[in-house]
C-alpha cells in the first residue's frame, strides 16, 4: 500500500506542477489594472443609447477609416476571442471608426452574421477629435495612425479601467494586444479575457454567498 501510494505522489506530482505553469501565472491572480478614468461612449454615434462601457467587460478596437484593408483585424478578433466570449452577458466588443467609414460596416456586419451572433458586437462612430480624445484617454504608449487606425486592442473592465500586463515577458507593461498577431490574440489576449471573466464570476459566487448567509 505504503508503495503504491509513493508511485502514484511520484506520478501525480510532476503532473500537477506541468498544469500550473502550463496554465500561466495570470490564471493564479487578478489582471493588473494599468489605467483609471479612461473616457466615455458619450458624443459617439451609437447603435443604441444603452450602450456603455460601465458594467460591461468591453474589448475596443480602433479600426479606422479603410476598414476594408483592416477588417482582416475584425475577423481575427472574432474568430478568435469575440466567438469564445460572445455568451457571457456582461461581455462586448466595440469597434471605433470614423464616421466617414459607417458605410462599410454593414458589408462587414453581413460577414460575421454567417459566422456568428453578433448581438454584443457593435460599431461606434465618431468624428476624428472625439476618436483621438478617447484613444488618448486611455493613457497608453501607442498611437493612432493618420487613418485613426492602430492594431491594438485593449481590455476594459467594468469600471472603466484598462486592465492588462504588468509583468510579461517581452514587454514588461502590456497594455493593448496586436490584432494583427494571431498567436498574440489567440496566446496572451485570450489568457487574458479569461482571467478577468473568472475574476468577476469568482466575486459574484462571493457576493451571493454572502448575500445568502444575511437572508439566513
Amino acid at each position: 500500500m505504503k508503495k503504491g501510494f509513493v508511485l502514484g505522489i511520484l506520478f501525480l506530482l510532476p503532473l500537477v506542477a506541468y498544469m500550473f505553469f502550463a496554465s500561466g501565472v495570470n490564471h493564479f491572480s487578478k489582471l493588473p489594472v494599468l489605467e483609471t478614468e479612461i473616457g466615455t461612449l458619450e458624443g459617439l454615434e451609437k447603435p443604441n443609447d444603452s450602450l456603455q462601457l460601465k458594467d460591461k467587460i468591453s474589448i475596443v478596437a480602433f479600426m479606422g477609416e479603410d476598414l476594408k484593408t483592416t477588417q482582416g483585424n475584425i475577423f481575427n478578433l472574432n474568430q478568435k476571442i469575440y466567438n469564445y466570449f460572445y455568451q457571457f452577458d456582461d461581455f462586448q466588443f466595440i469597434v471605433i471608426a470614423p464616421k466617414r467609414s459607417e458605410g462599410f460596416t454593414s458589408a462587414i456586419r453581413s460577414k460575421l452574421d454567417e459566422l456568428t451572433d453578433t448581438k454584443n458586437l457593435h460599431f461606434v462612430f465618431g468624428t476624428d477629435e472625439q476618436i483621438q480624445s478617447f484613444h488618448k484617454s486611455l493613457k497608453t504608449p501607442f498611437k493612432l495612425d493618420s487613418k485613426l487606425y492602430s492594431p491594438f486592442v485593449f481590455i476594459l473592465d467594468k469600471g472603466g479601467n484598462l486592465r492588462g500586463r504588468d509583468d510579461d515577458e517581452e514587454v514588461g507593461e502590456l497594455y493593448g494586444y496586436n490584432s494583427a498577431s494571431v498567436a498574440e490574440i489567440n496566446g496572451k489576449m485570450k489568457d487574458d479575457v479569461k482571467v478577468i471573466l473568472a475574476e468577476y464570476r469568482l466575486a459574484l459566487k462571493k457576493y451571493n454567498k454572502l448575500k445568502t448567509k444575511i437572508v439566513e
